[in-house]
């Protein structure tokens, strides 16, 4: 039996450079600029060996959540419309909600959870979840499980 893996979410900027690097090549061989490990790794800098020692390690974070079940909890404003406008990002977007609940309305505010799936998507995640908080009723989007 193999270990489970532990993940954390790192922002970009504090990763060492090889694992931006290897997730660049990745980016290279999945778009079809370069067919081979070898040519990918050569454009971005690394070796062969640094490549495949940590190309099933690193994974973008959107990439990890495209074609998966994605849960958001959002806090909504009591005002007519709010949900609507939200529901109308995802379907724009291409997000196939699963659920909804919707909590009663207290203080003037309603928690909203959704689960939807992710394989659809026309944009970011990150995209997704800045025209969810941009919306007037929006007071805050998070995702909660990926």
């Amino acid at each position: 039996m193999g270990k489970t893996p532990n993940y954390f979410i790192v922002e970009a900027s504090a990763l060492p450079e090889v694992f931006l690097k290897v997730a660049e090549a990745k980016r290279l061989l999945e778009t079809g600029e370069v067919d081979t490990v070898n040519l990918a790794a050569r454009r971005v800098g690394i070796s062969r060996s640094a490549f495949y020692k940590y190309k099933d390690a690193v994974q973008p974070f959107n990439d990890m959540l495209h074609g998966r079940i994605v849960t958001f909890q959002i806090l909504l404003k009591d005002e007519p419309g709010g949900l609507s406008s939200v529901l109308r990002i995802f379907a724009q977007s291409g997000g196939n909600i699963l659920t909804i609940n919707q909590t009663i309305p207290v203080n003037g505010c309603a928690a909203v959870t959704i689960g939807a799936e992710t394989s659809g998507l026309q944009t970011s995640l990150e995209e997704l979840l800045e025209q969810v908080q941009s919306q007037q009723a929006v007071l805050r989007c998070e995702i909660l499980a990926g």
